[in-house]
């Protein structure tokens, strides 16, 4: 089946383009600037919200980075990166989640100091309490695991990992020996560094038509 990818290198879209290169999918990339060409009419069609990243696999169309790496991992079963056992199953959803949910939330909260001045009662409606409780249970749920599903490298790792990975560059996240180390084994991976070398060839040459 035919598989179209829409990115913008800098975005979350880099996580998508880990993903297909983890499963060996063959994709054609099109990549779309900020601004009115997200917002066309045609991308609107494949994805309302009108931002990267997103797949369409023959008829099918999947937005958002986690979906799209659990997808992957189904859609190429292949590669081995889906959960097989109900253990595995049970620690990818509840991380991936966790990852797109609270700790998307969180980071981008304290990062926008939105959470600044929040009692104790306020921080108990917020759906990740507080930035701190995130990033010690993530944090604390690493150490000593190589990957999330413990021996072995899976879907959640893609999106869970792609999280540790941007937080650690961009200081969003602390430096936990816990963290660094998961992002070291997982920058060693051949997937990893050929999705970044596109990525970052792709970020040069934009930059290299915009300043000539």
């Amino acid at each position: 089946m035919a598989l179209t990818f829409y990115t913008n290198p800098m975005s979350r879209a880099q996580i998508a383009r880990w993903a297909l290169h983890e499963v060996g999918a063959d994709y054609q990339e099109r990549i779309l600037g900020f601004g009115a060409e997200m917002k066309s009419a045609d991308y609107l069609a494949v994805n309302p919200m009108g931002k990267v990243p997103a797949i369409v696999h023959d008829d099918t169309i999947v937005t958002e980075a986690a979906a799209i790496c659990l997808y992957l991992t189904e859609a190429f079963p292949e590669a081995g990166l889906a959960p097989q056992t109900r253990t595995e199953k049970a620690d990818c959803y509840r991380w991936m989640f966790f990852a797109a949910g609270p700790v998307e939330q969180a980071i981008t909260s304290h990062a926008m100091k939105w959470d600044e001045g929040l009692d104790a009662k306020k921080s108990a409606t917020l759906g990740f309490g507080t930035y701190d409780a995130v990033v010690h249970t993530l944090s604390a749920f690493l150490e000593g695991r190589d990957y999330v599903c413990g021996g072995r490298f899976t879907a959640a790792d893609l999106y869970v990992g792609a999280q540790v990975d941007w937080g650690l560059q961009f200081g969003t996240m602390p430096s936990t020996p816990a963290f660094e180390t998961y992002a070291a084994r997982l920058r060693e991976r051949s997937a990893y560094k050929a999705a970044r070398k596109i990525d970052a060839d792709v970020i040069a040459a934009m930059q290299a038509e915009t300043s000539a």
